[in-house]
């Protein structure tokens, strides 16, 4: 599943140079948002490609186990066809971000929360696969008021040995979290597109009232001959819906 909203009605300030920050996978402390606290935001890697800063952006998030060179190819794709700046990102505990503990969707929101109005990017329009499409369905209805070989990508060598640069422990510990979605009363107005792969299982029909509940002006377009992972199957397609979206 691929998710994204316009989101954020806030001020914001051809392609270009791209900025990117990088860590050394520190470990930040920790904060489970529990008794009404909100969690903790760690400073999440991402690669920004420049464009129009009158528009506002596009905001790609991966699903478990990725990182955001998953979207590179059609970031920069985006990127030239739209004009507009493109972000991806590294959720906490993948690719160079920092780890910690806390691995809910309420943290990886406050996350992007934290992110976005420091590189002037919202509004924006968050894209997401999988779980970055649930952290973008939770920011967006908290702030209205976004095999084999793709799992070695997260194996990297370090002094001379290969480690797991996504924190393991954490995701164990939370993986039951990962799959659900938290329970949200109020709802997000504003437009939002679910991208469902023909062949994937991910979301079923008993979902759909509950997403149409949250998400009221939500269009649902199926993607023919696409499993989960809609951008890899169907790149073309993929891109499309967005310009669609966009339009």
């Amino acid at each position: 599943m691929l998710s994204w909203a316009r989101t954020w009605r806030l001020p914001c300030g051809g392609l270009q140079l791209s900025r990117t920050s990088l860590s050394a996978v520190p470990v930040a402390p920790s904060s489970s948002g529990r008794g009404g606290a909100e969690p903790r935001p760690v400073p999440l890697s991402y690669k920004l490609l420049d464009g129009d800063a009158g528009r506002p952006a596009l905001v790609f998030l991966h699903g478990l186990f990725g990182c955001k060179t998953n979207f590179n190819s059609i970031a920069q794709a985006l990127a030239r066809q739209t004009g507009r700046r493109v972000l991806t990102v590294d959720a906490r505990n993948h690719g160079d971000s920092p780890h910690s503990p806390d691995m809910s969707y309420e943290a990886m929101s406050q996350d992007l929360q934290d992110l976005l109005p420091q590189l002037g990017l919202v509004p924006c329009v968050l894209i997401g696969h999988s779980m970055g499409g649930k952290t973008a369905m939770l920011l967006a209805l908290q702030r209205d008021l976004a095999l084999r070989q793709f799992l070695l990508t997260n194996l990297v060598e370090a002094d001379g040995r290969f480690v797991w640069r996504v924190n393991l422990d954490a995701l164990a510990q939370h993986v039951d979290k990962i799959l659900a979605f938290p329970s949200q009363q109020d709802s997000y107005p504003g437009p939002t597109l679910f991208l469902l792969g023909e062949n994937s299982k991910i979301v079923r029909p008993s979902h759909h009232p509950e997403m149409r509940r949250l998400f009221p002006q939500a269009q649902m377009q199926t993607v023919p001959n696409a499993g989960h992972w809609i951008h890899a199957d169907c790149p073309q397609d993929f891109m499309a819906a967005i310009r669609g979206f966009l339009a």
